[in-house]
């Protein structure tokens, strides 16, 4: 095939490629665009022409075409990566926006919403842990008698392991398995919301209770050390995070009962355009949660008083987080 015939059988795709890219292109450089909202890989067509693009610059070169054609070819490929590839950075550069400054900025928003969740997780564990000390049998009307033999096998004092037992090569397993516990916590929180908010409080009610409950119980037995350089270090993302799905579960619940002027349908909707926004921050923060209960809050070669400093600074950090980050931006 010589090169004029090359030309004219590819000559429509570039056409079809290039005005794909010039429309990409143009409306990123627009002002006030939305980050992401110009990617061409939303065109199911733009990977393979791009990739085909590519193909036929190498077999322009290879068969030593004219250099119009390949000068031609190699701006086409140039700027279809920059169209292809400056899409995702836009998708980076939202998810570090929101990171920084959306996420806690909409809780702070909803503040009343998230003290609210976090009432209904920390007063029935306060109210939980008295009974549990005044009448040690009643943990017994919460949890199954097995399932406290668990929890004292897995922090009796003078075990190898902390929590589960288990080998340093099974850690990711663990990992993998605090990951679908923790979320799947998460969602009870949130979609109990469409129960007219009762789902979402009977959550949070019920994770209260058997926080306060399973602490007040090993701490009578004397294993209180090993059970808090547990769960501490964690806690300030997982327990944080649960009260943020409790929350926008609330954020939907609230929506249904009082949609104002609103249908019920039109107010669900506009509760959920934020309440889906804080359960993907509160998923990343369950992420992290896992990750350290995995690799760090098991560990025994950690000492304990390390441990609970970890654990002050990371309550520090999420505490800051929220109280401060994306304060330059709402001003």
């Amino acid at each position: 095939m010589n090169s004029t015939d090359f030309t004219r059988r590819h000559e429509s795709d570039w056409l079809r490629l290039q005005a794909m890219i010039d429309a990409a292109l143009s409306t990123r450089r627009r002002p006030g665009r939305r980050a992401g909202a110009s990617a061409p890989g939303g065109d199911a067509e733009f990977p393979s022409l791009y990739r085909q693009l590519c193909q036929q610059l190498a077999l322009a070169r290879d068969r030593r075409y004219p250099p119009h054609i390949i000068d031609r070819l190699n701006v086409l490929a140039l700027t279809g990566h920059e169209a292809l590839y400056g899409s995702r950075r836009g998708l980076w550069r939202a998810i570090r926006n929101f990171a920084l400054e959306g996420f806690p900025l909409l809780v702070r928003r909803h503040w009343r919403l998230f003290w609210a969740a976090t009432a209904l997780t920390y007063l029935p564990a306060l109210a939980m842990a008295y009974v549990v000390w005044s009448q040690p049998q009643m943990v017994y009307s919460l949890i199954d008698p097995q399932q406290v033999l668990e929890f004292e096998n897995m922090y009796r004092p003078g075990r190898a392991h902390v929590g589960f037992k288990r080998d340093a090569d099974v850690n990711f397993m663990m990992f993998g398995h605090y990951i679908q516990n923790n979320i799947s916590i998460g969602f009870r929180c949130f979609a109990g919301g469409l129960l007219f908010g009762l789902g979402a409080v009977a959550a949070l009610v019920f994770n209260g209770l058997l926080l306060g409950a399973v602490a007040v119980h090993l701490t009578r037995l004397g294993y209180a050390a090993q059970f808090f350089q547990f769960v501490v270090g964690h806690g300030a993302f997982e327990l944080t995070a649960i009260s943020l799905c409790g929350m926008a579960g609330l954020m939907l619940g609230q929506a249904l009962i009082a949609p104002g002027r609103l249908t019920r349908r039109d107010a669900l909707a506009q509760a959920a355009h934020d309440a889906v926004k804080i359960v993907y921050g509160a998923a990343a923060m369950l992420l992290i949660a896992a990750f350290i209960e995995a690799f760090w809050s098991s560990s025994r070669w950690v000492p304990a008083s390390v441990k609970f400093g970890t654990a002050v600074l990371l309550w520090t950090l999420v505490a800051g987080y929220f109280l401060f980050m994306g304060r330059r931006r709402a001003h």
